[in-house]
């Protein structure tokens, strides 16, 4: 099967949906450290403790990769290369929230619980040492070093992570590239290279900076509503009734068939550019795609 015209979103995923339940009684879920997202298709209850013990293995599989790869850890002085560190980062200064701005990954989930929770008035009782701003969003570049370093001791840092390839056909579906067919997408998108290419398909490493930023969760697609549950509920935050509908959990076999399917349009060469592309994310986090060929098994230099 071929992408050649792009179809609506709407009918791409409404075909999708029913090819990937026939899928879905045939095929069982993988397994893999710190992946739930295919839990939740079964309808697994995430318990605390479960939970928990996930967000240590995501850290630390993380660390491992900071460990290994070249890595910034230190915030520059100069306020330009400050700010081009950390262009993706949000802060909620009325929650004192802090997250990274990651297309097609659960973020704009987030930003509706976030609108809920202030429609409620819920403001933490933390003292900071500044005067507090009362902004919805606001960039974590605008602020001074002094600031920014009180933020990061003081605010819940959360990653909202997705495999690299579902972001990518996600953004294709979404229209946010010019070409017909999502074999010449994948090329548009390689040959924007690293440094000019847009953030909706730019790796969460080079996005988030996971080694410069330590988040204290770990928030993978698929998996949002338990998840951000237990998140707001030991960041002293209400939960229930103002987490709103989300249907991460059940596109999530949709993706994994329009991954094969349209993965399948690529030639050789393309599918081992876009590995390469994507290694740090394929080596930081607890991705489970495996329709790609020469998957990286060490971890590069990040910052070349």
């Amino acid at each position: 099967m071929r992408f050649l015209p792009r179809l609506g979103l709407s009918a791409a995923l409404a075909v999708a949906a029913f090819l990937s339940w026939r899928l879905l009684l045939q095929t069982p879920a993988r397994r893999r450290a710190g992946d739930l997202a295919p839990r939740a298709e079964e309808g697994f209850t995430l318990t605390l403790d479960t939970f928990l013990h996930v967000q240590q293995l995501r850290k630390r599989r993380l660390r491992d990769f900071c460990s290994q790869a070249g890595k910034v850890s230190k915030l520059p002085s100069n306020w330009d290369k400050r700010a081009s560190l950390l262009p993706s980062l949000r802060v909620n200064t009325k929650l004192d929230l802090l997250y990274c701005q990651v297309p097609s990954a659960g973020v704009e989930e987030w930003h509706q619980l976030l609108e809920k929770l202030e429609e409620e008035n819920v403001m933490l009782p933390v003292l900071l040492p500044y005067h507090r701003l009362h902004t919805k969003e606001t960039r974590l570049s605008k602020f001074n070093q002094t600031e920014i370093k009180a933020m990061l001791g003081s605010y819940i840092k959360v990653l909202f992570i997705r495999d690299p390839f579902h972001r990518l056909i996600a953004t294709f579906l979404q229209g946010m590239g010019i070409s017909p067919s999502f074999s010449s997408f994948v090329q548009e998108v390689l040959d924007s290279g690293m440094h000019n290419g847009s953030v909706a398909w730019k790796p969460l490493v080079s996005l988030c900076r996971p080694c410069l930023i330590q988040y204290d969760y770990v928030v993978m697609f698929g998996f949002l509503r338990q998840e951000l549950g237990h998140l707001l509920r030991r960041a002293g935050l209400p939960a229930g009734s103002l987490l709103p509908e989300l249907t991460d959990s059940q596109v999530q076999w949709t993706y994994r068939w329009l991954s094969e399917q349209m993965f399948s349009e690529l030639s050789a060469q393309q599918k081992k550019r876009l590995s390469h592309f994507y290694r740090w994310d394929l080596a930081a986090f607890p991705f489970s795609s495996s329709f790609l060929s020469d998957r990286p098994s060490t971890v590069e230099n990040w910052q070349k």
